[in-house]
């Protein structure tokens, strides 16, 4: 039997990756969901997957948005929440200000696509005990927000180097990706344990010893200057989750499925010289070969699946007093 694992895609719109680079074009809201979500339908349709997309509440709030998000979940995709404003320092935000961002988020997700979301992921990968006690208290199943990596403090460095960010800005976003002590995280999942709840957390899995990233975009990363590499190193990733017995949780985003052609204003992130075309084509073969040697599901159905496991360990959070990275 192939072991269970997941796949999921960070729905992140045109208008959020512009947010953070610094570029004033994003208050316009400019989204690419009408491209974007055929491709992914497309592929995955090829492959026979299910997956659990986390939306971004204020994409939902745009009527705009509704056909291609309800499209989603009517083609069988668990439907999760990526907060509403898709703000990476959402690690800051006092406890009334995180209630009344999922509220909001839980509501226009809803209202878009029918579906009221059960699943968590943090922007960014930002998480707090803050967070975590907010979730637990208003019955989400699950979190997905950890990346157990070393390589954060390296990502910002890249991201500070091509952004446009003023000095304040720079420090609202000083933990974005989080820090080195992330690595120290385990890939496993694992549940937390807070005010008397306990919450399952699914990390996104990173190459287990190594803690290095996996998911897609890096594929495609490094498919941009030798994609044998990238098939060897896909190879090698899963070969070791295997070995470690972790069903490993996959991630996908937006970019991964448009090439500059379709993005012209976001050809500052790494892997847009690929063109769509070979893009779909790349993925494609990727979660061909995951789907080959796991039992991908959604995220959920991977958490419903470990859930009942009496050897999942429990953590209390450890995140930094003052609210900072995890």
């Amino acid at each position: 039997m192939r072991p269970v694992a997941s796949l999921s895609l960070d729905l992140d719109n045109r208008w959020s990756y512009l947010k953070i680079h610094g570029d004033a074009a994003w208050e316009s809201y400019p989204s690419y969901l009408d491209v974007v979500v055929p491709h992914v339908l497309d592929v995955l349709s090829a492959q026979g997957l299910r997956i659990t997309v986390f939306v971004v509440g204020q994409d939902a709030a745009f009527a705009s948005n509704r056909e291609p998000l309800r499209a989603l979940a009517e083609a069988g995709h668990e439907i999760g929440n990526h907060s509403f404003r898709h703000e990476p320092w959402l690690h800051r935000y006092s406890e009334a200000e995180l209630d009344d961002e999922l509220a909001r988020a839980e509501e226009a997700i809803e209202a878009a696509t029918g579906v009221l979301p059960r699943g968590f992921r943090g922007p960014g990968y930002s998480l707090s005990t803050t967070t975590l006690r907010v979730l637990a208290r208003r019955g989400y199943e699950y979190d997905a927000s950890t990346l157990p990596t070393y390589i954060g403090p390296l990502a910002r460095a890249f991201y500070f180097r091509s952004a446009q960010l003023s000095e304040e800005q720079r420090r609202e976003r000083r933990y974005l990706f989080g820090t080195a002590r992330d690595g120290r995280r385990p890939v496993r999942p694992y549940h937390w344990q807070v005010d008397g709840r306990r919450l399952l957390e699914i990390p996104v899995t990173t190459m287990p010893v190594l803690k290095v990233p996996i998911h897609v975009s890096y594929l495609l990363f490094l498919a941009t200057y030798a994609p044998w590499a990238a098939r060897a190193y896909l190879g090698a990733a899963l070969g070791a989750c295997r070995l470690a017995r972790v069903g490993p949780s996959l991630l996908l985003h937006p970019l991964d499925f448009v090439g500059t052609e379709e993005a012209p204003d976001l050809s500052f992130l790494p892997g847009m010289a690929i063109p769509t075309s070979r893009k779909l084509e790349l993925v494609g073969g990727y979660l061909a070969r995951f789907r080959d040697r796991f039992d991908v599901r959604p995220v959920g159905e991977h958490a419903a699946a470990l859930r009942a496991r009496p050897d999942l360990a429990v953590r209390a959070p450890d995140f930094p007093a003052d609210g900072g990275a995890p």
